[in-house]
């Protein structure tokens, strides 16, 4: 998620649990270290784009990483602040493990794709129950965590805790319904042993992005979950044919392994991006949930050598009609 939704996730998770430490301190060892696991988005390459997409949620975010990033924050923070705050080093390590374990849990709780059980699998979890950022759920726990702090009671951390909880629960069964209404979908297109994904689409739970498999193309809608259930009919594309789109591509090729690279990355989910030549995107994501517009993508270049890259691209298109037309799908659902 973002960062700072991992900052105060990982200062409240302390809070509520230390009850001996001082609030203030619990909120702000917790909330560095509920960020830390981020600094991976430094490994990267001039020469190989794709490095970053390998490392980043890799390592740093896994369950056996965490007492070793709680360590070293910990170390850090008690070097730093912790005769200021007579704080023991014992203490800033179990307060910034406490925090840091936050971080990978809490992406892989995205469908971004989370390495939280490396080095024994690269298989990248992803519940997909919340938004990789969602207002809604973060700011709540930020005024229970100042509550905390000025009221001077664990109470009020305990609660937005509670809300954390209580906010993913509530994504993991809207989820449930979106795949239901994915499936019911399918069938009335006449497409039966499928397996539906539902992602919530951006900053919201209540609308979501079904996707699903079916004669050799991708499906992709858009469902809400409200009161008043909608479908918003989306598009369908082909999967990606190698030897059909780029005739010209060298089985051994660098672009070739960049291919499965990005495969992997994102989770067999690739086509021909529709809007743009030679292009391959990440059909997971949109920026409207109901059509087929990733949101980065790679670029191949049949003139390349065989030893050179593709190209790593991003197209962000939250303009303010999309952003409009997400809104109007968000209201639709309680009208």
């Amino acid at each position: 998620m973002d960062p700072i939704s991992q900052g105060i996730v990982g200062a409240i998770v302390p809070q509520a649990i230390r009850s001996k430490t001082n609030l203030g301190v619990a909120g702000l060892f917790g909330f560095i270290a509920g960020m830390a696991a981020d600094l991976d988005i430094f490994i990267k390459s001039t020469t190989d784009p794709l490095l970053f997409l390998e490392y980043h949620r890799q390592f740093s975010h896994s369950l056996v990483f965490i007492p070793i990033g709680g360590f070293v924050t910990g170390y850090l923070l008690y070097l730093i602040l912790g005769k200021r705050f007579k704080v023991s080093f014992m203490e800033s390590w179990l307060i910034c493990s406490l925090g840091y374990g936050t971080h990978g849990l809490l992406d892989a709780c995205t469908g971004y794709g989370t390495l939280i059980l490396w080095p024994f699998t690269n298989e990248r979890i992803a519940l997909s129950i919340i938004s990789i950022i969602d207002p809604l759920f973060t700011i709540p726990i930020i005024l229970f965590v100042i509550l905390s702090l000025v009221k001077k009671s664990r109470v009020f951390a305990r609660l937005g805790f509670l809300w954390m909880i209580s906010y993913l629960i509530l994504g993991a069964f809207n989820q449930k319904t979106a795949k239901e209404i994915g499936n019911r979908i399918a069938m009335e297109r006449g497409h039966t042993d499928i397996k539906v994904e539902a992602k919530p689409s951006f900053a919201n739970l209540w609308v979501w992005k079904t996707l699903y498999e079916a004669d050799g193309k991708y499906f992709v809608d858009a469902v809400h979950t409200g009161l008043n259930r909608r479908i918003f009919e989306g598009q369908s594309i082909a999967k990606l044919n190698l030897k059909q789109d780029f005739p010209w591509l060298k089985q051994y090729s660098q672009q070739a392994q960049d291919i499965e690279r990005f495969y992997w990355f994102s989770m067999g989910y690739i086509a021909i991006d529709p809007s743009r030549k030679n292009h391959i995107g990440d059909i997971r994501y949109s920026a409207l949930p109901n059509e087929i517009a990733p949101l980065w993508s790679i670029k191949l270049n049949p003139k390349s050598t065989a030893s050179q890259h593709v190209k790593y691209v991003t197209h962000r298109d939250f303009g303010i009609d999309n952003r409009r037309r997400l809104w109007d799908m968000i209201l639709s659902g309680w009208n």
